[in-house]
């Protein structure tokens, strides 16, 4: 398609907003129509996004426009429901959800609306050929690319998950664990076994193998950092090292922002990409898979547009060839 789409976002004034607005103006194929912020009305973009000061004079908008191609769902979990139920959108427009409301199968659905799971390591095709996107949770889609390889060949069973998020992750909102002077020099465990995401990777681990029972258990931690996700997932498999890293970069081969790397790695190396890098590790027959994402990016608004590009049939890399900060 050689023609810009008019994209337009609701909820541009936290975090995940402030991302999707970054990459949409910087889209070679996107013009930014319209971002809606009720509580920002009129204010200019870079009085809440400080990083956008000299790239564009847009302000929030409190209103909707329906002339637009997509519309980004950049709101609170439970908000995209009752945005779509009081706000009528035309099926024209194409939605990709940022919240949690649509990810899962059986409530994947508002009135004539499907939301198809927009992993594209696992529903590229799906995606390609959807309306409506349910974008993946940041935690979700770490632990899962670090998994989907082994489920497609059947090799899950029991699993052990331990994974590390930055303060980015609570939302731009202040609560009790994520100001600074408690995040500072900490650490905690939180939602043990119990995490919101649970529900979205069992979905797609079934989908992959849909025999036998797998058992997930994911302890989760803040982290005294403000960007990205460090996943580390254990478990007993007899293959060899050699033979795990073929499988793996077998499966990604054709997925641009998914690497398999044997050196060590580290959180760095993808912070501000839409990366996301695996690393295995064998001892015995226990296996440990590692992976890492920027959980604003890969894990959130990163993934939405690459979700945006597949629908509209651009190069799944456009506006996401961006740099680490290694350094």
């Amino acid at each position: 398609m050689a023609n810009k789409i008019k994209a337009g976002i609701v909820g541009g004034a936290g975090y995940t907003g402030g991302e999707a607005i970054r990459l949409l103006l910087n889209h070679p194929n996107v013009e930014l129509a319209f971002v809606n912020s009720t509580s920002n009305t009129d204010k200019p973009l870079a009085s809440v996004h400080a990083d956008l000061v000299g790239e564009t004079d847009m302000k929030f908008s409190g209103k909707l426009s329906d002339d637009i191609d997509v519309l980004f769902l950049c709101v609170g979990h439970g908000d995209a429901k009752k945005f779509l139920t009081e706000n009528a959108i035309s099926d024209k427009i194409k939605i990709i959800d940022l919240s949690q409301d649509f990810r899962l199968e059986k409530a994947s659905s508002i009135g004539t609306k499907k939301f198809v799971y927009g992993l594209p390591e696992l529903n590229r095709s799906a995606i390609k050929a959807a309306n409506n996107i349910a974008n993946p949770g940041c935690f979700a889609t770490a632990i899962q690319l670090g998994l989907l390889p082994l489920a497609k060949a059947g090799l899950l069973k029991d699993v052990y998950t331990t994974g590390i998020t930055g303060s980015t992750g609570a939302g731009q909102g202040q609560s009790a664990t994520s100001h600074f002077s408690w995040r500072a020099n900490n650490i905690q465990a939180y939602k043990t076994l119990q995490h919101q995401h649970l529900g979205e990777i069992g979905q797609s681990l079934l989908q992959l193998q849909p025999m036998g029972t797998i058992d997930l258990n994911f302890v989760p931690w803040r982290g005294d950092f403000t960007r990205g996700i460090f996943i580390s997932s254990q478990l007993t498999c007899s293959l060899s090292l050699d033979e795990l890293n073929k499988l793996y970069e077998g499966f990604y081969a054709v997925h641009p922002f998914t690497t398999v790397t044997k050196d060590s790695l580290f959180l760095k190396q993808v912070v501000n990409t839409n990366k996301c890098v695996i690393q295995l590790e064998k001892l015995g027959d226990k296996l440990v898979i590692h992976s890492a994402i920027d959980n604003l990016l890969k894990g959130a608004s990163g993934q939405a547009v690459q979700n945006m590009n597949l629908l509209f049939g651009f190069d799944e890399t456009a506006g996401l060839k961006l740099k680490a900060n290694y350094f």
